[in-house]
């Protein structure tokens, strides 16, 4: 007998090979196809979790500075006690020295690109022409100094042996640096006051996805760490007050009496205690042990990423508390006028991303008034005094939502500011939809970045959110308000509250102090929503898709209702929204499924009520990004 034929042949020779190449077509171009994820693992599973394998490495830091504020210089050393957990052999480690994006032969300097400007705030990510970068005095483990190459913003260190899985291994540095007054828009120094970040040599992530992520700082992209515990010492004048990432571990040689009791009492309560008062401040003989020489304070962070601190003298200083965390804002006296509410807009911060996400982790939440624009880092952020009572609350609130996005759930915010700018901005919508509840801006807040999509989603311009930030055009959408849109779209018009917030609360649990990549939020999406997303991510995060949804016309069935004929006519598919009048003039909503498009861009309505239909329209609420209103209502 002849061999049995294969039956991929068996069904060419039936269809064609013409007729087989059209169906692969279709099938190719269907907006529901699945995206190319990178297939689970033993460290990432199926489900969007962490897998029974997934490992992360571990560095902790053992840091001691002097701030010289005579010389603007900090110097330091720092021991790194790094923990091999990976599979892999290490035969170097890649460190970044950040501070060297103030060198005069940075890329950043070099290129000398103009400040990036979100409405009203510039953020210039160079050094204004200051001459920094930092000096390596030594880099040495095991009693001998390493091999190491410095180039740009990272360092390679080659280690004296390979450092096996399960390896440990304790590396020496001591650095030093001059501090710059505008050190790439999120550290530097203003006057007497210090917000010192990015200061101290950091050891690149090595992850199961792509290895080393060593891309070089120069600005726009942010930051990608592994956790770890720091112990940090700094010294600094003795006039000067600290605040810091960290637990306060000598408040008895830094702190008054009057304000260790002050600060007791404000953990605890509901509202503001003034740990450092409006008359006090300025007056070392009322808030320092001693105004002479110099103290060193004493800090200690556990399961954090980062660390930084601020220092300057005369500063107020108010605290409450939540929940038994201290909410505390320091602010020069000249920032006093709008800065007595900032305490109540980072106690309500914290207590809704805590009650609607994920309970904040940590023992204080800080802000720091100054010249930086907003910035976050573990524990502490550096904030602006902002021209209005909404500004204010805005700047105080993002950077405090930046402690779930990044902070506790450390996505890679060098190469995905979607995941963290984009997720932070969308629950901060909220939190100050809250806060100004029964306002106009209050009452309209959460739909703002709708009314962004016309200026900035704009053909030819537009980028995808999967772009590198440094390659970005308009970060300020791509990375904060066309995110935030796109999940404000999801909970409210594909999944509903019930299905979207507790897949989002999974995924903040789910990698809490861990590296989620895009695929695992996906699939954890997938998972606790029940809903299949492909085509919803695909539209929203890697094309720049559009949405055109038309009411074409009105026809009549046999049983004497009526047909309502609808077309996709752009590249995104989301659900609709029909608002329809019957003849009777009696008005009724029906929301139809994105699955209504799953044979292709036309779709017949066949309402179950056989009255005639005499209009529809597609979007009454008009709170999707549609671009062509005009096509959205029949008759036109």
């Amino acid at each position: 007998m002849p061999a049995a034929r294969p039956l991929f042949a068996t069904l060419l020779t039936f269809l064609g090979p013409s007729a087989l190449v059209a169906q692969v077509s279709v099938a190719d171009t269907s907006a529901f196809r699945p995206l190319p994820l990178p297939s689970p693992n033993e460290y990432r599973s199926g489900s969007g979790r962490p897998g029974r394998a997934y490992w992360q490495q571990r560095v902790d830091y053992r840091i001691g500075a002097t701030l010289d504020t005579v010389r603007q210089e900090l110097r330091g050393r720092e021991t790194v006690h790094y923990v091999n957990r990976s599979p892999d052999t290490l035969r170097y480690l890649w460190l970044f020295v950040e501070q060297n994006i103030c060198a005069p032969n940075s890329i950043t300097n070099q290129l000398n690109q103009p400040p990036l400007v979100f409405l009203g705030s510039s953020f210039d990510f160079s050094c204004q022409g200051f001459a920094g970068g930092v000096t390596l005095d030594s880099v040495r483990a095991l009693g001998r100094n390493l091999p190491h190459v410095v180039t740009g913003t990272t360092m390679r260190v080659d280690l004296p042996a390979p450092l096996q899985s399960g390896g440990q291994l304790d590396l020496d540095i001591v650095w030093r640096f001059g501090i710059p007054k505008a050190g790439a828009g999120r550290m530097g120094r203003d006057g007497s006051l210090y917000v010192m970040a990015q200061w101290y040599p950091r050891v690149a992530v090595y992850d199961d996805v792509r290895g080393w992520n060593h891309e070089p700082y120069i600005g726009a992209g942010e930051f990608y760490l592994e956790y770890g515990r720091f112990d940090v010492s700094l010294t600094v004048p003795a006039g000067f007050l600290v605040a810091a990432t960290g637990r306060l571990l000598n408040p008895l040689q830094v702190l008054t009496a009057a304000q260790r009791a002050r600060l007791a009492r404000a953990r605890t309560s509901d509202s503001v205690v003034a740990i450092i008062t409006r008359e006090e401040a300025g007056d070392p003989a009322r808030t320092r042990p001693t105004a002479a020489g110099s103290l060193t304070w004493r800090f200690s962070a556990d399961s954090v990423r980062d660390f930084v601190f601020a220092a300057a003298p005369g500063l107020r200083w108010d605290a409450s508390g939540w929940s038994g965390i201290l909410i505390q804002d320091l602010y020069r006296p000249s920032a006093a006028a709008r800065w007595e509410e900032v305490w109540k807009m980072g106690r309500e911060a914290i207590k809704h991303f805590s009650e609607q996400w994920y309970r904040y982790p940590y023992s204080h939440a800080t802000t720091i008034e100054g010249p930086i624009e907003g910035m976050e880092y573990p524990m502490i952020t550096f904030t602006p005094n902002s021209p209005s009572r909404e500004d204010q609350q805005w700047v105080i609130a993002h950077e405090f939502g930046h402690e779930w996005f990044p902070m506790v759930v450390g996505s890679n915010e060098r190469l995905y500011p979607w995941m963290d700018e984009g997720f932070n901005t969308f629950i901060d919508l909220e939190n100050a939809a809250n806060y100004f509840t029964g306002t106009a801006y209050g009452d309209t807040v959460q739909i703002h970045p709708l009314h962004l999509y016309a200026e900035h989603a704009r053909p030819g311009d537009e980028q995808p959110l999967i772009t590198s930030p440094t390659e970005v055009r308009d970060l300020f959408w791509v990375g904060y308000q066309k995110p935030a849109l796109m999940l404000h779209l999801l909970r409210h018009e594909v999944l509903g509250k019930e299905r979207f917030d507790p897949a989002f609360r999974e995924y903040a649990r789910a990698w809490a102090f861990k590296h989620p990549t895009p695929a695992d939020f996906f699939r954890v999406m997938r998972d606790v929503s029940g809903v299949e997303l492909d085509w919803f991510w695909r539209g929203w995060i890697f094309t720049t898709s559009r949405l055109d949804q038309s009411a074409d016309s009105i026809g009549a069935r046999p049983d004497g209702g009526s047909a309502v004929y609808l077309t996709n006519r752009g590249t995104m598919v989301m659900p609709a929204e029909l608002a329809l009048t019957y003849e009777d003039g009696q008005r009724m909503t029906e929301r139809l499924p994105v699955e209504m498009w799953n044979l292709g861009q036309r779709f017949t309505y066949r309402p179950a009520d056989v009255r005639k239909v005499r209009s529809v329209e597609i979007d009454p609420r008009k709170v999707l990004p549609d671009i062509d209103r005009a096509n959205n209502v029949w008759p036109r």
